[in-house]
């Protein structure tokens, strides 16, 4: 748990630092999500890690509770959004600072293997954490893109990489499609490292730069936009589906 909690503060504390640097006056500009705002995408994230936390202390109930009170995730996401245009800017990021400092804090006290509760699925300790990694980098770069900004790949992706072809089979079972082959993903990442996912053996394989992979699988840019290779069918569709979160 101390390297994903470690990269997740990291990851956090460089978004957080990155709104200092926009005037509160920019927090109505535009991302590339629809109807989204900067002060929204952060809105979300507090939301998110107010009910990560509810996750955590309270288990199944708490869970239960807002799959109770809203018709889907899509209402329970509305919902925090509204309650953000509420608030002051300075309020927001307060919120977000306070709701992830209690989720950081709470994981810190377990194992990686303990299981918690999610929207539509329960997981380990560890990869809740890198949940909300992948999360916070991926509206990190709405964020970014609002304002023109490009985000600098550090080696924290390896989390969203890894998180992005574990969930393969996942990605290609919601897209109604049959996962017949493991695929090795190839990754060409920051400070020169490389990072291999999947058999040695496979025969269908996905290869590229790991900021790109970690950007279709966060649904920030279609695959063929970028110079990712996919050698086998299996592997061509696994850029077309992939998918890191629910």
């Amino acid at each position: 748990m101390r390297e994903i909690l470690a990269d997740l503060v990291a990851e956090q504390q460089g978004l957080d630092q990155f709104l200092q640097s926009i005037d509160y006056r920019k927090w109505s500009t535009a991302t590339p999500a629809a109807g989204w705002d900067i002060r929204d995408q952060v809105s979300h994230l507090a939301s998110t890690e107010e009910l990560a936390f509810r996750a955590i202390d309270e288990g199944k109930k708490a869970v239960a509770a807002v799959m109770a009170e809203h018709d889907s995730i899509d209402s329970f996401t509305d919902v925090g959004v509204q309650r953000g245009r509420e608030m002051r800017p300075a309020q927001v990021i307060e919120w977000w600072r306070h709701s992830r400092a209690d989720v950081v804090d709470a994981l810190s006290r377990m194992t990686g293997r303990e299981r918690l509760p999610w929207l539509g699925t329960d997981m380990s300790a560890k990869s809740f954490g890198t949940a909300r990694l992948m999360e916070t980098w991926a509206h990190g770069l709405d964020i970014h893109a609002a304002v023109g900004s490009v985000p600098e790949d550090t080696t924290r992706l390896r989390h969203v990489a890894f998180l992005g072809w574990a969930s393969l089979p996942h990605a290609f079972e919601a897209a109604g499609e049959e996962y017949p082959a493991p695929i090795r993903v190839e990754l060409r990442a920051p400070e020169y490292q490389k990072w291999i996912f999947g058999p040695d053996d496979a025969q269908q394989v996905v290869s590229g730069e790991a900021g790109e992979w970690c950007r279709v699988v966060v649904r920030r840019v279609d695959s063929s936009d970028t110079a990712l290779e996919a050698s086998g069918e299996i592997a061509e569709l696994a850029l077309r589906v992939a998918k890191a979160y629910l």
